[in-house]
């Protein structure tokens, strides 16, 4: 790679998804949004799609959210950010830093800067800022707040014009995509290289995405891209499957604990609190089970192939499908203590009428014998 490409128009963003409650009213967060930040909001789409071929299951509500100032490498930037709400309880925020007309190792370098400055280790208190004005907007709109925060974050290298490469087999040729993929300067072994590089993904001669874990490489010289969408609704999913998991995690030992309690009641009555055990679990069934087919449902392909294959490969390196899996083992685990208390229950309400019935013949007998005596 003797010669440097030159990027001329493109960007880096930082995504960083946020649960923030169970479900988002998203008719009254568009009112809200209207009413206090006297912009409107926007049903987002995708745009390269056709509609009948991939579209979101419930469109989420798009809000610009204004510019900002960030410091890069010691550079002071003007980005923008943006956020999306999710009907079943998800916040996407993303900010869009500048990285237009710089060498591809300098683009390279200023991925990884972004990430320096916005990511996981990050001290910045930008998204903190982010998260606290959408909060302050949108609290009247959330249904069961959350307690504690859950976050995903992603970057994304986004190009749209490169001088002196025009074809995606010049992209391979040209590019060296391992420094901005794993954000890491010395030298990688060849097998780890071919492992970074291995969902690539093209469909037409002059574009290409590039998926990792947390950091993914676009380049598209049609300006719009949907595949920034669908990798932000990939994200999505896995974070809101993460947090019912976690959530069962928490749920099934205090489950264990409430059987166990329930099965030391030594007392007639204890069908009572079988049943309100029972209910409680069934209740905790039904909220999830409905919460994850939303979540399964948040994108809908039919008929776009390309798409399909990279929303198919994200959720795949994602795992969410391993993650789906996991809250499916645990809500069946919750179904069969439900079935089980159930059962019990029953139980309990029939030797309790089998009690009444030989203390009503009892008391028969009783009042037989003072008759004759």
């Amino acid at each position: 790679m003797g010669r440097q490409p030159h990027v001329h128009r493109a960007s880096v963003i930082a995504m960083r998804l946020v649960d923030i409650a169970d479900t988002i009213d998203l008719t009254a967060a568009e009112s809200l949004w209207a009413q206090r930040a006297r912009t409107a909001a926007a049903r987002s789409r995708l745009v390269t799609a056709p509609p009948k071929a991939l579209t979101f299951g419930v469109p989420p509500v798009e809000l610009t959210l204004g510019s900002l100032e960030l410091v890069i490498a010691g550079q002071t930037l003007q980005a923008t950010a943006l956020a999306r709400l999710y009907e079943f309880g998800v916040a996407a925020f993303s900010i869009n830093v500048p990285a237009d007309d710089l060498a591809w190792t300098e683009f390279s370098a200023r991925v990884n800067a972004v990430d320096a400055a916005l990511g996981l280790a990050s001290p910045t208190d930008a998204w903190n800022r982010l998260l606290t004005q959408i909060m302050d907007i949108m609290r009247p709109a959330l249904l069961r707040p959350s307690q504690t925060v859950l976050h995903e974050d992603y970057l994304l290298g986004l190009v749209h014009s490169l001088e002196g490469v025009t074809t995606t087999a010049a992209l391979h040729d040209e590019l060296d995509l391992v420094p901005l993929l794993a954000g890491e300067s010395r030298p990688l072994s060849e097998s780890a290289r071919q492992e970074l590089l291995r969902q690539r993904f093209s469909y037409y001669t002059d574009d290409l995405a590039v998926l990792t874990w947390d950091r993914a490489f676009i380049y598209e010289p049609r300006d719009e891209s949907d595949v920034v969408d669908i990798l932000e609704v990939a994200n999505a999913q896995l974070l809101e499957l993460r947090y019912y998991d976690e959530l069962l995690d928490a749920e099934l030992p205090r489950m264990y604990d409430l059987v166990e309690a329930t099965h030391h009641v030594a007392n007639p009555f204890a069908a009572r609190r079988y049943a309100d055990l029972a209910r409680h679990l069934y209740t905790l069934v039904a909220e999830v089970t409905e919460v994850t087919e939303k979540v399964d449902n948040a994108l809908q392909v039919t008929e776009d192939v390309y798409l399909a294959r990279v929303y198919a490969a994200a959720l795949e390196l994602f795992r969410v499908p391993h993650v789906g899996k996991a809250v499916d083992r645990k809500l069946a685990i919750i179904r069969d203590s439900y079935s089980a208390l159930y059962e019990e229950a029953s139980s309990k309400r029939g030797e309790l009428m089998e009690l009444a019935i030989i203390l009503l013949i009892a008391v028969e007998i009783v009042i037989a014998v003072i008759r004759h005596v």
